[in-house]
């Protein structure tokens, strides 16, 4: 038998806390209540962009931003979305890479390929695969995807070095990503994160701003900006984190 890591008690924890919610997705009740996962839904898109989901994939969007308003998508890319959830920001991707582009999910939870797969078929999305694998190994070829996003998932993640050297391979050269996460101020140690919230809460595992910079550009990443774009909790952000990969 195999010991238990605390390192695997957290990602059960995960998986166990996003199972849950997508099976709680209920189209007239409304998604999962205030603790179902990490930030503020589907407010943080357009109407447009709501009005063209179905609405179980708006119920489901547990995340922390809108990734796909700031990657700045453009017709026939392949985009990756790690952790992919109910699969909004794969849908909203594939309208924006349009039928020449593809949009991938990459998620560890069954139940939430499910519910994103149901999504992706009642909106009619021909140009969407959603992949089960976890975050640290990216069940796709090297650079194979031109754009990654990602919407408040690295900071659930128990490896996150390994999270951004797998971005750094499957990308192409030149590829880049755009990701929403939570992100802490440099003033805050881990245990003062571990104080204002839990990990499955997106807030004890966040990186400061310090720690996420050198661990992009120690994966290979250049060009890296970190911009707070709403405050979630004392001295932990919500935040747009942008990287290239070297051509």
């Amino acid at each position: 038998m195999t010991a238990t890591t605390p390192t695997d008690e957290l990602r059960d924890q995960v998986r166990a806390r996003y199972a849950s919610a997508a099976t709680a997705v209920d189209p007239v009740a409304g998604c999962c209540g205030p603790d179902a996962g990490c930030g503020f839904g589907a407010d943080l898109y357009d109407d447009d962009d709501r009005a063209a989901l179905p609405d179980a994939a708006r119920l489901a969007s547990l995340g922390c931003g809108n990734p796909t308003a700031v990657a700045e998508l453009r017709s026939g890319e392949t985009v990756l979305d790690l952790g992919s959830g109910g699969g909004i920001d794969v849908l909203l991707s594939a309208r924006r890479v349009g039928p020449s582009g593809r949009a991938y999910g990459l998620d560890m939870t069954d139940e939430m390929l499910d519910l994103a797969r149901r999504n992706a078929a009642e909106a009619g999305a021909a140009n969407v695969e959603f992949v089960k694998g976890t975050i640290e190994a990216i069940p796709l070829p090297d650079a194979s995807v031109d754009v990654i996003i990602s919407n408040c998932v690295v900071n659930l993640s128990v490896d996150k070095p390994a999270v951004m050297a797998e971005m750094h391979r499957v990308l192409t050269p030149g590829g880049r990503i755009g990701i929403s996460d939570v992100v802490a101020e440099d003033r805050l140690s881990g245990p003062d994160r571990a104080e204002r919230g839990s990990y499955v809460g997106c807030i004890a595992g966040a990186l400061s701003v310090g720690e996420y910079r050198d661990g992009l550009e120690t994966a290979g990443f250049a060009d890296v900006e970190i911009g707070f774009t709403h405050e979630v909790a004392d001295g932990l952000h919500g935040a747009i984190v942008r990287a290239r990969k070297p051509g």
